[in-house]
């Protein structure tokens, strides 16, 4: 394998920075290229047809200019709604965020049940239904729309956003029980809810296990991608970002997602 991959990771915004930052730990010797398709988000309000033209050109734009070995879809609603359209535009390996996360669900679970929840865009879809039930479980999904923009919002660890989450947790397991399911794990389906699992994990009931996709993601990626990567012996990874849109608020939100500095955001133009 070669011994520094050339890695691309993309989403509609910069919520996949959180995939980024999990694959740094996993594979951090690796050159890796972020672009968010940030002047045509919210993907979820396109069609499929859209969605898919817009992830095949970003996928491409990582491939053919920035020389990308391998892709990271860190986007769910690409993941759900593109996979198959982004996979026939590049001749590289594509890996998408769901199928990570519900092989993820199927090791932690015992009773079999799971729940999810995810953007609206991500649930209407079903990818994650489909991808747990390939893995043997049941799942319930929840579109939480209102967690975004706390986090993009910064209130992470705040009282309104904890409440919020807690009357959709309620919600859910209500629907749960109604079903006759017996969840023991919460798949958080969108790229913004690692930076809340903190709060999550302390809401849930005991027992019940969090599986942050984006972290199940990179476990898949390394295995896949590099998987020999020896982390006492390895270079600091080389990091690159692109944005379509809104730079200024990228470079400001992005380190947050990142936890560590994203540095300079590069402009680029996909067309409309």
């Amino acid at each position: 394998m070669n011994k520094t991959p050339a890695i691309g990771v993309f989403d509609s915004g910069f919520g996949g920075l959180t995939v980024l930052r999990a694959l740094l730990s996993h594979i951090p010797s690796a050159r890796y290229a972020f672009l968010g398709d940030t002047a045509r988000l919210p993907y979820g309000s396109k069609s499929r047809r859209t969605i898919a033209r817009y992830a095949a050109e970003s996928a491409q734009f990582l491939v053919r200019e920035q020389g990308a070995e391998f892709l990271v879809i860190a986007c769910n609603t690409a993941s759900a709604l593109a996979l198959d359209a982004i996979q026939d535009a590049v001749p590289v390996p594509v890996l998408g965020v769901i199928e990570p996360g519900a092989a993820s669900a199927r090791a932690a679970s015992q009773s079999g049940d799971v729940l999810v929840i995810a953007t609206d865009a991500t649930v209407q879809s079903h990818a994650y239904a489909t991808a747990c039930r390939s893995q043997g479980l049941r799942a319930l999904e929840k579109a939480c729309p209102l967690l975004v923009p706390l986090v993009e919002e910064g209130w992470t660890q705040h009282p309104v956003t904890a409440e919020v989450f807690r009357i959709y947790l309620d919600e859910l397991l209500h629907q749960a029980a109604a079903e006759g399911m017996s969840p023991d794990t919460l798949v958080l389906g969108c790229t913004h809810y690692p930076l809340l699992r903190p709060m999550i994990e302390k809401a849930v009931p005991a027992g019940m296990r969090v599986i942050d996709s984006a972290e199940a993601t990179a476990e898949a990626a390394a295995k896949l991608f590099h998987p020999h990567e020896s982390v006492e012996r390895s270079p600091a990874a080389q990091i690159s970002c692109f944005a379509t849109d809104s730079v200024e608020k990228f470079e400001r939100l992005g380190s947050r997602f990142l936890e560590r500095p994203v540095g300079h955001v590069e402009l680029i133009d996909l067309g409309g």
